[in-house]
């Protein structure tokens, strides 16, 4: 645990210390804000101004009595005060000397277009459309409260999590995870690990990107999703406390702050999290062939239980109205520690019990992750215009370690077995970003990118001999080093015509991957060169309708979990392994999309269409022995087309609905081993949530998900359906909100899968989660709840290149 505070206590240190250096103001500048009604208006932003150049010098917010005050030294000010639904208010000719001065009581007016569309609103949008993504506010869903990075992207249109958390968008795994826009080591080595792992108290919204444009990188088959942090630029200290209690253990707590003086602006946030998941699956395996046969049942307990926490601190710097520096530096620390009983039944063909053997794990899963990130940003007096520059550094460090005991009820010997799976990572990123208007409403953008990667891993697994001594198994020993650097840059232009709006782009990437396993000295160096275009066209039939349509061609190279020949041994009957020669996949994709706003909300209808090559699958093979390996490999191409609908829907200012679907067709067809795999398959997936304010204060929420059975190449997946529910009520004059939920209502979420393939017959079904029940408080320093927003959602996380 000391070793999980010292970062913290060394970050705090150093801000404290940055900050004690700064001279105090001589005096303070200060006021009392009221409205028509002689009420105080709290929580307001009141900025200060110098006279001489309208250069912002500080700022703060009134407290609850509408009392304010802003330090300041001698000097010539002006001070503008804004509040939603009030008019913006300026109070000029201050002048400092030599007292501290007080304006007095300052009168606020109500603003009525401000208050006609706050009626037609109530609150920031859930969805925002923009050209080339859809952002999603994650707040306003009472199923994401208290809840982590992976349960609340399995609340996302079109994203589906699978019980052992692997993404999947529109029904595809090859889709990019970003954090506010860049690439992180927060979800590099396992994703599906680490997005458990990251506090959805910290998330401000989700972006889905499913036809990006040429200032993205191309990876990513399906597209990306970037998941946008929390962050403030208000004046003052204010910041948001959050703590959650859960059953199954399910504990946690987080803060987010912001303090905001002159030119400085001070980040800070935290979360701690700990959780016991239990699991459990069942199978049974049926295989029989001319040399052999076999059919055994498997039960499995497991239980993953641990602490993750991580902290961020970071720092603007505000040059002057044109130059911006910003700093921040994560740390983000975890301990697992996982167990599983996994019993095998045999049978003869007769369905006779022949023996019962059963294994047991245990394993320690520490990770460490250290990400530094720098930012300059320049802006120029002509509006629109600017340049970027960004420089990240990740350091990633994990090391699993496991030990087996395996026995038969049969058999009085027993296999004592360990694993060592350790995976370090280096990765730096560099990139430049230039964006020059054209015209009136036209700009053109530049950029260049660089990024080097690099990954170690060490893996093998020991087996005690009867002397008890431990014997290196060779078919599972080796060392796998990955070196991947990636040099890319784009250009993209747009501009708008009338009604029509145009953004053109083309990226290229220059590739260099070398894999090489050291002990076996297999090596494999592909270099390769690619151009993809970008097409982006949008026309506004009406002021409520608008047409999109786009194109993008990108590609998915392999992870390194997939090119990793080793993987988990808990299983001995049944291992995953990975494949160092896979290749990447190319995907065109098209996309048309309508977009209807409507008096009491919105529908947004696309169809889509993608064309794949090297499509990477999982391929089943069973050797005589009865043992079962899982391999990826370069199987097929490609082709699917669906049609997808987000609708919201507020029947009265008390109800709102939402409601989406994706229906879709997939086919793919390959060889390998000289046979024909195929699947042609129709599916869908859909999510209908219901929310009602109650008594002004009190929001109930429940919401339904449902994805249908679809075929693969060696056999279907089988439907999956669960039901969230939640209860708000905000408390403490509305600075806090207290939070009731149920996730998987009907203990339903569960994964279940057949497999059929020349004489192997594979039946699955595992639950990772069981219904799980959690209540969050939330508290809100120098601010009430999120009040309505009149300006779109901005972009948030910026952009990747």
């Amino acid at each position: 645990m000391l070793r999980s505070l010292l970062p913290i206590l060394l970050l705090t240190l150093f801000a404290y210390v940055g900050y004690a250096q700064e001279e105090p103001a001589a005096f303070t500048i200060s006021g009392k804000l009221e409205d028509a009604d002689k009420r105080p208006v709290p929580f307001a932003n009141v900025a200060l101004y110098g006279t001489k150049d309208s250069t912002l010098i500080g700022g703060s917010t009134s407290d609850e009595n509408g009392i304010f005050k802003i330090a300041a030294d001698p000097g010539n000010y002006f001070i503008k005060i804004t509040f939603l639904a009030l008019r913006e208010k300026l109070v000029q000719n201050i002048n400092v000397a030599g007292n501290s001065v007080d304006v007095g009581v300052v009168a606020m007016v109500s603003d009525a277009r401000n208050l006609e569309e706050l009626v037609v609103r109530g609150e920031k949008s859930q969805m925002d459309l923009q050209l080339d993504k859809r952002v999603f506010n994650v707040g306003k869903d009472l199923s994401n409260i208290g809840s982590n990075a992976s349960d609340i992207l399995n609340n996302m249109p079109s994203v589906t999590v699978d019980v052992e958390g692997n993404v999947a968008l529109r029904g595809s795994q090859n889709v990019r995870i970003l954090i506010d826009g860049k690439q992180s080591g927060m979800v590099g080595l396992n994703p599906a690990e680490a997005l458990r792992q990251i506090p959805g108290d910290l998330i401000e919204s989700i972006e889905i990107i499913t036809n990006p444009s040429s200032r993205y990188d191309a990876e990513g088959e399906v597209g990306i999703l970037n998941i946008v942090m929390k962050k403030n630029i208000r004046y003052g200290l204010n910041g948001s406390f959050t703590g959650t209690a859960g059953y199954p253990s399910n504990f946690g707590g987080s803060f987010n702050l912001n303090y905001r003086r002159k030119k400085v602006n001070f980040i800070a946030n935290y979360g701690l999290m700990y959780r016991d998941g239990p699991g459990r699956g069942n199978s049974r395996q049926e295989y029989s062939s001319a040399d052999t046969s076999f059919v055994y049942e498997s039960n499995t307990n497991r239980n993953r239980s641990g602490y993750s926490n991580s902290v961020m601190v970071g720092m603007d710097y505000f040059i002057n109205n044109f130059n911006t520096l910003t700093g921040t530096l994560s740390y983000r620390n975890s301990q697992n520690d996982n167990r599983s009983t996994l019993q095998y039944r045999d049978f003869d063909f007769n369905n006779i019990l022949t023996s019962t053997v059963v294994r047991e794990e245990r394993e320690t899963e520490p990770r460490t992750n250290i990400e530094a990130a720098l930012n300059y940003k320049k802006t120029f007096e002509r509006k629109g215009q600017s340049l970027s520059f960004d420089a990240k550094y990740i350091l990633s460090d994990e090391t699993e370690a496991a030990k087996y005991n395996e026995f038969s009820d049969n058999d009085a010997t027993r296999i004592v077995q360990r694993a060592f799976n350790t995976e370090d990572e280096r990765n730096f990123l560099a990139q430049l970003d230039y964006i020059h208007p054209l015209g009136k409403d036209g700009k053109m953008e530049v950029g260049l990118k660089s990024s080097i990667r690099q990954l170690d891993n060490d893996f093998s697994v020991h087996q005690q001999n009867e002397e008890m001594n431990w014997i290196i198994l060779p078919n599972f020993d080796n060392m796998l080093a990955y070196d991947e650097r990636i040099h890319a840059g784009y250009a993209m232009a747009s501009s708008q015509f009338g009604k029509v709006f145009v953004q053109a782009g083309l990226r290229g990437e220059y590739t260099d991957i070398l894999t090489e396993l050291k002990k076996t000295a297999v090596t494999n160096h592909r270099k390769y060169f690619n151009l993809f275009p970008s097409l982006h066209l949008s026309y506004k039939l009406q002021d409520a309708q608008t047409l999109q349509l786009s194109y993008s061609y990108r590609l998915s190279r392999p992870n390194f979990r997939d090119l990793l020949p080793f993987s988990n041994f808990s299983d001995s009957r049944v291992f995953r392994s990975g494949n160092p020669l896979l290749n990447p996949e190319f995907t065109h994709s098209f996309e048309a999309g309508h977009l209807l706003n409507m008096e009491k909300g919105t529908l947004l209808s696309s169809v889509y269409y993608r064309h794949r090559l090297g499509v990477v699958e999982n391929i089943t093979s069973v050797d005589s022995t009865g043992f079962t390996t899982v391999t990826p490999i370069n199987l097929s191409t490609g082709d699917s087309y669906g049609f997808e609908f987000n609708l919201t829907y507020d029947p009265a200012p008390w109800w709102k609905l939402t409601a989406n679907a994706n229906v879709f067709r997939a086919m793919n067809q390959g060889f390998y081993n000289d046979k024909l795999y195929e699947s042609d398959t129709y599916s869908w997936t859909s999510r209908l949530s219901s929310r009602l304010t109650l008594f002004k204060s009190v929001d109930f929420q429940s919401s339904f998900n449902y994805r249908a059975p679809r075929r693969t190449t060696q056999g279907r997946d089988l439907s999956i359906y669960f039901i969230d529910l939640g209860l708000s009520k905000d408390i403490l004059k509305g600075r806090g909100t207290v939070t009731a939920s149920v996730r998987d209502l009907l203990n339903s979420n569960k994964r279940r899968s057949i497999i059929e393939n020349a004489g192997y017959y594979s039946r699955s079904e595992f639950q990772w989660r069981p219904r799980q029940f959690l209540v969050t408080i939330s508290y809100r320093l120098n601010r009430s709840k999120e009040r309505p927003s009149l300006d779109k959602q901005g972009d948030g996380g910026g952009d990747e290149d």
